[in-house]
């Protein structure tokens, strides 16, 4: 399985297993992971699971999408990073992947 790591505002980490197939979003709740709201499902129609992805993976992960980015208009302290984890698959090249959530959800 693929092992994703999320970092919460204050610093705290968790690695967990993620499903290939999946989203970071659907892994993230799963598993209950704190500073993802999710309110759309993963719909990609709000900004409540929006995440900074570690620099080093950055460019390993697809160029997000026009849709994507229109909505990260409405996320809180949008950085070069921003993704929202429901547009980001999960699959074994993401294995080790770092992901940061926001001090709190747009």
């Amino acid at each position: 399985m693929t092992k994703i790591t999320f970092i919460d505002a204050a610093g705290q980490s968790r690695t967990v297993d993620a499903e290939d197939g999946s989203t970071v979003m659907e892994t993230a709740l799963k598993n209950a992971v704190p500073g993802i709201e999710a309110e759309c499902g993963g719909a990609c129609a709000c900004a409540t699971c929006h995440v900074y992805v570690e620099e080093s993976w950055v460019e390993k992960l697809p160029k997000a999408e026009s849709m994507e980015e229109d909505m990260l208009d409405f996320a809180f302290d949008v950085r070069p990073s921003s993704r929202l984890s429901c547009q980001i698959k999960v699959g074994p090249a993401l294995d080790g992947l770092i992901v940061t959530t926001p001090e709190k959800q747009g």
